[in-house]
């Protein structure tokens, strides 16, 4: 093997791990809130705790109406936090909707270390505690860009209302797999978020 295909290999490997490594400072970019941070908004709203297990706890925000048509479930992209998320809510509470922003782990005041696993299940034990106050039939599941991974997966495996989704993305894998043509992205992926798979079963 010659010194230039030595040189080659070794470049592969290296941007192979530097991938699999660095993907969720590429994926996701939360904004960090602190502890005490106030959330202030003209409209009537109670900040949520999700406690999903011993260090998991997951920050929302609850608009309320005065007579609720039924509750929109909001999960946001992969930047920022509901701190600047939160502005989205007047669209629909305008027309008598509640609304629930969450943020995922690592993003505003949500805590915890991020897997594709965990932050599903924790979307699903949200989807759960907000069940027992909204009968399912009134709950609608809303997914923005990345949260519509998050939004599919909530609508197929439970019994919402409805599933809306802006500006998703068929299959989050073929979306890094333009970015990265000669990499095993399939391997090296940490977050698949199949929409494509789980779409169907809604």
């Amino acid at each position: 093997m010659n010194t230039t295909w030595l040189y080659i290999i070794i470049g592969y490997v290296v941007l192979a791990v530097l991938v699999y490594l660095v993907q969720e400072f590429f994926i996701f970019k939360p904004e960090k809130l602190k502890a005490d941070f106030q959330y202030k908004y003209d409209a009537p709203f109670e900040e949520l705790f999700f406690d999903v297990e011993p260090g998991v706890r997951i920050n929302g925000l609850h608009f309320k109406t005065e007579k609720p048509l039924g509750l929109i479930l909001y999960f946001h992209g992969n930047s920022r936090s509901i701190k600047g998320w939160a502005k989205y809510a007047k669209d629909f509470y305008r027309y008598n909707y509640d609304v629930v922003l969450v943020d995922y782990r690592g993003f505003g005041k949500s805590t915890g270390k991020r897997s594709e696993h965990d932050m599903l299940k924790d979307m699903q034990f949200v989807y759960d505690t907000l069940a027992v106050e909204y009968h399912e039939h009134h709950i609608i599941v809303y997914g923005r860009s990345l949260g519509s991974g998050f939004a599919a997966k909530i609508a197929s495996d439970n019994k919402p209302r409805y599933l809306i989704l802006d500006a998703p993305y068929y299959s989050f894998k073929k979306v890094i797999e333009r970015f990265l043509p000669i990499l095993p992205v399939k391997i090296l992926l940490r977050y698949h978020l199949r929409t494509d798979k789980w779409i169907r079963h809604v």
